[in-house]
């Protein structure tokens, strides 16, 4: 009686992910994801104070950003076992390219967009002649709304490049065209 072994072998291809490239990633999107939940979460709580209604944009782009910081621990997590796979970064990439794309959207057309948009009323100088402390605390109150929206608008961009940048490097690293 003849007995018959199957011997099989596993090799497991490794990935070789450029380590500045990566971490200088990780930084920026942590960074910006950050400063936009912190962003949006502050005009969510003046929107409360002030009892007015809440544009979908500040709860979607906290959840956008909360999201993102997620994501990025996950991919900590896979870079701390070794086990970081292109194809993992680049659906994560890419669905979250997808959101901050359409948050920058919405941003821009808050912001710049038709009558009533966040820019018009961000050149608005209180009265030299007539200058009381109420009047003062909403120019102060309206100059921070307006540096707020810009500074959510310029991070929107640049987690919109990095995560259309680590799409690139991603599929870079699935077909070792790094040295």
């Amino acid at each position: 009686m003849a007995t018959t072994e199957i011997i099989t072998v596993q090799r497991r291809r490794k990935y070789h992910w450029p380590e500045a490239q990566l971490n200088f990633w990780i930084f920026i999107m942590l960074v910006s994801s950050a400063v936009l939940l912190g962003i949006f979460a502050y005009l969510t709580a003046i929107q409360n104070t002030l009892r007015l209604g809440i544009p979908w944009i500040l709860p979607y782009m906290i959840t956008v950003s909360t999201l993102c910081i997620i994501f990025i621990i996950i991919l900590l997590g896979l870079i701390s076992q070794r086990q970081l796979l292109p194809g993992i970064v680049v659906l994560g990439s890419f669905i979250l390219f997808v959101l901050f794309l359409t948050g920058l959207i919405e941003t821009s057309i808050q912001l710049y967009g038709p009558s009533g948009a966040v820019n018009s009323y961000c050149g608005s100088r209180p009265n030299i002649e007539v200058i009381d402390s109420m009047q003062t605390a909403v120019w102060l109150a309206n100059l921070g709304i307006c540096t707020d929206f810009r500074a959510a608008f310029a991070f929107e961009i640049v987690g919109t490049i990095f995560l259309l940048w680590m799409m690139v490097m991603a599929y870079q690293v699935n077909r070792d065209d790094f040295d």
